[in-house]
């Protein structure tokens, strides 16, 4: 059997994880890369700081926090009294009403008004406070939201970059077959040449020479594949010289045998994960929804006050204006006989009197005058408003329930990705042992099948038979290992602890 399977599987095995974390985010578009990346190697610590910082998901997860935020904000100046300043200007033409006056005039008319409104809602069945607590909950799990992106991220940069260390242990593997591979066709070929082994047996090294090479080929390209893939979730402009430093890892074997304890990683989980805090809360949030729904039941009471005035150009005003030309001689009567009126030869001079006349009034001597204020309560009792409320309530209520119910499923999700991690974790672990156990063993009998080919005891099909064999148990104990590794990060993540190599 060739072994090319056996390294694509090696290769793609970390990627393929129950872990609803390890799904990639979306890429971002050309245009919105960073116009530079750091040089030198990178560490996974470092990949995982720059991911955050640079991840479109993420960033667009904190914009939807701040969209979030400044609902909240909203809310809370619902509380305050609205004030309003109005004025408006218009010209009237023909015969019209004066705005005023209310008379009807046949003339241009240019008019003002000016108004200042202010109204505070004194109650309303709770419902602007109960809007502030709904908004400060979803305001706290958006926040939350941020976090499980970050985390989300992590887990992925973790996973990119340990399926990149070991297709670059893969590559390095298989070019070293590929050279212990090429030593062999050159001693085959000696001992051809000296009579030693029948020339089957060199053109059987030499096809496996030409296998050894193809899969040194595959390995590259899934490595470029790989590191593609890492530069992506970092969201570099091209994966060009992007090399990563890999500290020494332990073998699994280095370790004691892991036994499992989902149940106390998940307690601990509980109170650590924000997709957990942020699904209670999001319940919350559905109790307040509720108690707003409810709110439209009882009256609601508002008070206002305003003041306002106006001008109208059609506006009249009495003016005394000028003295009239002389003065008006008034004759003075005394009383006579039987109480009659007696003129007498003495005169009263009456003065000059002022003419009146009608003027347009003045702009400000009528803002003056036809100011007004007014002060209101206006009161609004529902009752019956085509079962709106109701209607409004029951969907409050069914959505409690959904986020209940979304609660549950994500500490669901939880357990069972914990308990998935711990199950794969052990398998790769004993998995590993056991290929450790089988490349040891098929490692001497390569030797063996080595010396036997090289003295013409053994043909080329059943020497490559047993380097295939060595060669697939190799992989798989590769494959094993950085499996063992991922899932045991997974664990620490669930237990509180940093992601570190």
């Amino acid at each position: 059997m060739k072994c090319t399977s056996w390294l694509l599987l090696g290769v793609g095995l970390l990627a393929a994880g129950p872990l609803r974390a390890q799904q990639a985010p979306a890429q971002p578009p050309a245009g919105s890369l960073p116009a530079a990346a750091p040089s030198g190697p990178w560490s996974l610590q470092r990949a995982i700081d720059y991911a955050l910082q640079n991840n479109l998901t993420v960033r667009g997860q904190q914009l939807t926090a701040e969209l979030q935020n400044a609902t909240l904000r909203q809310s809370r100046a619902a509380l305050l009294p609205s004030a309003n300043l109005s004025g408006t200007q218009a010209w009237n033409y023909g015969t019209s009403l004066d705005p005023l006056t209310n008379d009807f005039v046949s003339q241009t008319i240019r008019s003002n008004n000016f108004s200042a409104n202010s109204q505070v809602t004194l109650f309303s069945g709770f419902q602007l406070r109960n809007t502030v607590k709904r908004n400060i909950l979803d305001s706290e799990a958006s926040l939350l939201d941020i976090e499980k992106s970050r985390n989300d991220l992590s887990l992925n940069v973790a996973s990119a970059f340990l399926q990149l260390v070991l297709s670059e242990e893969l590559v390095r593997a298989n070019e070293v077959r590929v050279s212990s591979t090429r030593s062999q066709v050159e001693r085959t070929q000696k001992l051809l040449k000296a009579g030693s082994i029948p020339e089957s047996n060199l053109l059987d090294i030499q096809a496996q020479q030409a296998s050894d090479e193809l899969n040194v080929i595959t390995a590259q390209n899934q490595r470029d594949l790989a590191r593609l893939s890492l530069a992506q979730l970092l969201n570099l402009p091209s994966p060009t010289g992007l090399t990563i430093e890999v500290p020494p890892l332990a073998d699994p074997d280095d370790e004691p045998l892991l036994t499992a304890d989902p149940d106390g990683t998940y307690q601990t989980a509980q109170s650590l994960l924000p997709e957990i805090k942020a699904a209670d809360l999001r319940v919350r949030s559905a109790s307040r929804s509720l108690d707003i729904a409810r709110g439209a039941y009882y009256p609601r009471l508002a008070f206002g006050a305003g003041i306002f005035t106006g001008f109208s150009s059609s506006r009249l005003a009495r003016v005394f204006n000028g003295d009239s030309t002389e003065a008006v001689a008034v004759p003075v009567f005394q009383p006579g006989v039987g109480g009659q009126p007696i003129p007498s030869q003495y005169f009263l001079l009456q003065p000059k009197q002022a003419i009146p006349e009608l003027l347009p009034s003045g702009f400000s001597s009528q803002l003056k005058d036809n100011l007004g204020k007014n002060l209101q309560f206006s009161l609004q009792i529902p009752i019956f408003n085509g079962l709106q409320v109701r209607t409004s309530v029951q969907r409050a209520q069914i959505n409690i329930q959904q986020q209940e119910l979304r609660a549950e499923q994500t500490r669901l999700t939880v357990r069972q990705n914990i308990q998935q991690a711990y199950a794969d974790a052990i398998a790769a672990q004993r998995r590993y042992l056991s290929a450790r156990r089988q490349v040891e063993a098929l490692t001497t009998a390569y030797r063996n099948a080595e010396i036997r080919f090289n003295n013409g005891l053994l043909n080329g099909t059943e020497f490559n038979i047993a380097k295939n064999n060595l060669t697939a148990a190799e992989s798989t104990m590769i494959q094993a290992k950085y499996e063992f590794i991922f899932r045991r990060k997974v664990l620490d993540f669930y237990q509180g602890r940093p992601i570190a190599l």
